[in-house]
């Protein structure tokens, strides 16, 4: 038995005997997932066992080294694993900005105490992080912010604004670009910063949305001390940290929509229910079907190319291909649930429809294509980079 048939042994056997019932269902929205952080509150015990046991076995983050937080598995191990936890239905033990962005960019571009200090907390879900990118004239023309970081002789005075900071109001610390130089071409003079939320100067501000509810945030920063030890790499040089993340962040928002909801098929069924062991409504089976082949397209498509960058290859150009078909496959399929749904998904409260739910998170998806750069932007990105068109 080779070694990696022995791991998938082992993995079987301790998920199959640590990972709670609850904790084998598909989450029904993004609110049943567990974010962490200093006032976060577990919905639910087996919620907290889950996390504490991935957590002793380093399981969240798999391939960070232990002395990190992480297990220190190979990529091939990691990937038997998520196949494991898949076969069971296990949920992802910690949602984290900080395993999905910030970690990676640590890990490649921090120093040993940065390292030290950050990533065993990020892997223990201790401390939650927002992203401070967007500005008000700075949204997809990211390199013309204008946050400022004066230098203060042992520390950064911070002053500007931020948009768009999803979850800032529930956050415990942030990840920044600021501007530190402003000599050179609008590339130059950023830098990448970490602070507290909790410092003096700091303002988050909801942002309401046509849905209802929002996770985004306009985050204010008035003569925010920042020690100097919190900058990451080298002054002025963030830019090339900030392009880094975003390919990272790309690929989470592509990938949101999956293992939220139940198949379609199902949700339709239940939803209309069925005639002769099937819809009745031959166009919506149409569309039902074309989509749940695209949506089985796209997970191989995701999983092969995030082997390919687990095998050291570099997603560059194609997190934008993969944020674009994912955000826009996760609105087809929103679409289709309030067809299948009818006048009921119309609802906006009332028990038919869970409290407009339904309707709510229809809305919702209409920023999937906007945040983390919008369609139109990875569109002008894949004709250039991907598929090199002529005058792209």
């Amino acid at each position: 038995m080779s070694d990696l048939d022995s791991f998938k042994l082992e993995a079987r056997a301790w998920l199959e005997e640590n990972c709670p019932k609850e904790m084998r269902v598909p989450m029904k929205t993004e609110d049943d997932a567990c974010w962490g952080g200093r006032h976060w509150t577990f919905q639910s015990e087996a919620q907290q066992i889950w996390l504490e046991r991935m957590v002793a076995k380093g399981w969240t983050v798999p391939t960070w080294p232990k002395e990190y937080g992480g297990a220190g598995l190979s990529r091939a191990e990691e990937a038997v694993l998520r196949k494991e936890m898949a076969r069971i239905g296990a949920r992802i033990p910690l949602s984290s900005f900080g395993i999905w962005m910030l970690g990676p960019a640590l890990l490649k571009f921090g120093n040993e105490a940065q390292k030290k200090e950050h990533l065993p907390k990020i892997a223990r879900g201790e401390i939650r992080w927002c992203q401070g990118y967007s500005e008000p004239n700075a949204g997809s023309d990211l390199a013309s912010l204008a946050t400022k970081a004066e230098d203060k002789g042992d520390h950064y005075l911070v002053n500007g604004q931020k948009v768009w900071t999803s979850y800032a109001d529930k956050s415990d610390w942030i990840f920044c670009l600021v501007r530190t130089d402003n000599s050179g071409r609008k590339h130059e003079g950023i830098s990448f910063l970490l602070f507290d939320m909790e410092s003096e100067g700091v303002d988050a501000r909801p942002i309401s949305l046509i849905s209802g509810k929002s996770a985004f945030c306009e985050t204010f920063f008035e003569d925010v001390k920042v020690p100097k030890e919190q900058l990451v790499g080298e002054v002025g040089k963030g830019w090339s940290i900030a392009k880094y993340l975003l390919t990272h962040e790309r690929e989470m928002i592509g990938g949101s929509g999956e293992g939220v909801t139940r198949p379609l098929h199902e949700i339709a069924a239940g939803s209309i229910g069925l005639e002769n062991g099937k819809l009745a409504d031959s166009m919506l089976r149409t569309k039902l079907a074309e989509t749940e082949i695209d949506e089985w397209a796209f997970k191989l498509t995701m999983q092969r190319k995030l082997s390919e960058a687990k095998a050291g290859a570099s997603l560059g150009a194609d997190s934008s291909m993969l944020k674009y078909y994912g955000t826009e496959l996760n609105k087809r399929r929103f679409e289709l649930m309030m067809d299948a749904a009818g006048y009921d998904g119309l609802e906006w409260e009332g028990e038919r429809s869970e409290g407009g739910k339904l309707a709510r998170d229809w809305l919702r998806t209409k920023a999937n294509s906007i945040e983390g750069g919008t369609s139109e932007v990875q569109l002008n990105i894949i004709s250039k980079h991907i598929l090199q068109l002529p005058g792209a």
